[in-house]
């Protein structure tokens, strides 16, 4: 199938799906992008390729890089202990807990969000201000002070608390904000421009608006569902395009060194072994029964956002999908795998 078949046929799919959003699809020097949808529905202001969407738990990866660079400018290891590495303190946390177990969500510490007890992120936000959320150190009083869900090293448990903690220790231990270290040494390196960690209250031009749909049919914007900054656990604005660019030159060595990308690429712990799933310190991968990666997996979700992106490594396919509504990533993801994959 030619490029403007694929094209025509994934702006048909978009149409089907209702999707608001954009997206981008590399195939080594072949690239196909488009849009669909409002990201500002009150202005009939249309999504376009460079419009810049919010990714949730899709930028959990740029902790994990961020978290890399500390070990090769040699400041800590994987190995490290949280308590020797940040300034809080966590009274009932195991002291044994590690750099690993929070990559690699084995840490065992209290989620803040437990996806597995609660589908509404909105509900966190009922007793606790969102408005004052704008650091990692912002959300400790969510989980501080609670118990540990069981011992480090255990089973596979998606958290977000572990990467508030991690964006503590780069905090701690580069001597500036979190977001600041991201944007110098991931989004500046790889030629991001568009990318940030805006704050919901000054969104910057060509941002979209997140859209939840309410039980009357009704769409409202997300700005009084998240927090007012995103941080280490998730929440960065991206363009499809930008999104293309890490993943450009995180696996031409720009971002780090090759010997440290190997050790972030490499599958750490099975978390599906019917569908081969496996997760690392840069997150989901699918292995093949040769247990070489057949692709990397990004996903995030939140009210409002839906992010899904692959990347094949082997024969340099990026496809990335960016939207403003909280469904639809996923669905469009799998028709640009059908068609050009």
């Amino acid at each position: 199938m030619c490029t403007e078949n694929k094209w025509n046929k994934l702006m048909e799919v978009q149409k089907k799906l209702s999707f608001s959003g954009a997206f981008y699809a590399k195939k080594q020097d072949e690239i196909i992008t488009g849009s669909n949808g409002f990201r500002n529905r009150a202005e009939k202001l249309e999504n376009q390729a460079d419009t810049r969407f919010g990714i949730a738990s899709g930028c959990k990866i740029f902790t994990a890089v961020a978290i890399a660079k500390l070990v090769e400018m040699g400041k800590i290891s994987f190995q490290t202990k949280l308590q020797d590495c940040v300034a809080e303190k966590f009274p009932y946390f195991d002291k044994g807990i590690t750099i690993h177990h929070l990559l690699t969500h084995t840490s065992g510490v209290p989620d803040y969000f437990d996806e597995g007890e609660m589908d509404d992120f909105e509900l966190l936000w009922k007793d606790f201000p969102m408005y004052g959320v704008r650091t990692p150190k912002d959300f400790l009083p969510l989980f501080q002070h609670r118990k540990m869900q069981e011992n480090p090293g255990g089973s596979f448990q998606y958290n977000n608390s572990g990467y508030i903690l991690l964006g503590l220790v780069v905090e701690h231990v580069a001597d500036c904000s979190f977001t600041s270290f991201v944007e110098e040494h991931i989004f500046k390196a790889a030629d991001m421009c568009d990318s940030g960690y805006f704050e919901m209250d000054c969104l910057p031009e060509r941002t979209a608006l997140g859209y939840v749909e309410e039980p009357n049919g009704k769409w409202k914007t997300n700005i009084y569902s998240l927090p007012a900054k995103g941080g280490s656990d998730g929440g960065a604005f991206v363009t499809t395009g930008d999104m293309a660019k890490f993943w450009d030159a995180l696996m031409r060595y720009r971002l780090l060194s090759e010997q440290i990308t190997r050790e972030l690429l490499q599958a750490r712990k099975c978390v599906d072994e019917e569908e081969n799933i496996f997760y690392g310190y840069s997150g989901y991968m699918e292995l093949g029964d040769d247990k070489e990666v057949i692709k990397y997996i990004q996903m995030g979700y939140d009210p409002g956002v839906n992010f899904r992106a692959v990347h094949y490594p082997h024969d340099e396919k990026t496809l990335i999908v960016c939207s403003n509504k909280s469904e639809g990533a996923y669905e469009l993801l799998k028709e640009m795998e059908r068609i050009i994959v």
